[in-house]
């Protein structure tokens, strides 16, 4: 199946869980609720993430919001992209488990940041399948839109009343202290021992003693510029952006030894 018309696909089925939207008067608070019951995407999680009008939600507003769940802000976009975008693009949804769109713009930008450089479409696929398409283990903290067969939706038990949003808490200021920054260093070394498992350095024991939590969460993985973050997603960048920082101490470590040698 070609690209597009796989996209074209997951957008009927997107609309199909709308249209099995279902409403009722509340007795208690005399208010209108709704409730979906989806077979393909998680519709509350969804209705959470996009500005969307349930009263009039078409075919189109489908397209529109599998396109940007794939990094498109909208569909014609999707249509014109290249090959390798559209590429990427699959494989970005394929792979929601693993990485959420916003997590995957944020590594690109820091990383082209990082090394003043910008990524063409071929140079993006090529980075996205070395280190998360064909790497086990990546988990993300954001929200997978799809329904896995063992996946029940978002708050299967709760009413969705239109327009409303879940509140988030919100990182303000820096450096962070007091619980959420040891929680934050208790993640970061969690994931370090997960990547330095998965990319088999020849010398772990060396990256172990470069290897600085309470630096990585102070110093390095959130700037004020980022500010205010989302918590959550603070805490998700955590395993979306370790693996690159843990690939360079382990070159650390290997040019240490040819030294040595």
């Amino acid at each position: 199946m070609k690209t597009i018309e796989y996209f074209k696909l997951q957008a009927k089925n997107l609309h199909k869980d709308f249209k099995t939207k279902k409403h009722y008067l509340d007795p208690l608070s005399g208010d209108y609720f709704y409730e979906y019951e989806p077979k393909f995407f998680d519709v509350d999680a969804i209705l959470i993430s996009f500005n969307i009008d349930q009263d009039n939600f078409t075919l189109m507003n489908a397209h529109h919001i599998i396109a940007r769940m794939v990094g498109f802000d909208k569909w014609t976009e999707l249509l014109k992209a290249s090959s390798e975008a559209l590429e990427l693009a699959k494989l970005l949804f394929d792979n929601m488990h693993k990485i959420h769109i916003e997590e995957w713009q944020d590594y690109l930008a820091r990383n082209e940041h990082d090394n003043d450089v910008e990524f063409n479409d071929g140079a993006k696929l090529d980075i996205f399948k070395t280190v998360f398409a064909e790497v086990d283990g990546h988990e993300s903290f954001r929200m997978d839109y799809r329904l896995a067969k063992n996946k029940k939706p978002l708050n299967v038990n709760h009413k969705i009343k239109p327009r409303k949003k879940m509140s988030t808490v919100k990182i303000t200021a820096l450096p962070l202290d007091g619980a959420e920054r040891i929680e934050f260093i208790s993640t970061a070394n969690s994931v370090f021992e997960q990547v330095l498992q998965r990319i088999e350095p020849q010398h772990p024991h060396l990256v172990r003693q470069l290897w600085n939590a309470e630096e990585y969460i102070d110093d390095i993985l959130l700037k004020p510029d980022m500010l205010p973050i989302d918590r959550d997603y603070a805490l998700s960048l955590i395993d979306a952006f370790l693996v690159q920082h843990v690939i360079g101490l382990a070159v650390d470590t290997d040019d240490q030894d040819v030294y040595r040698s």
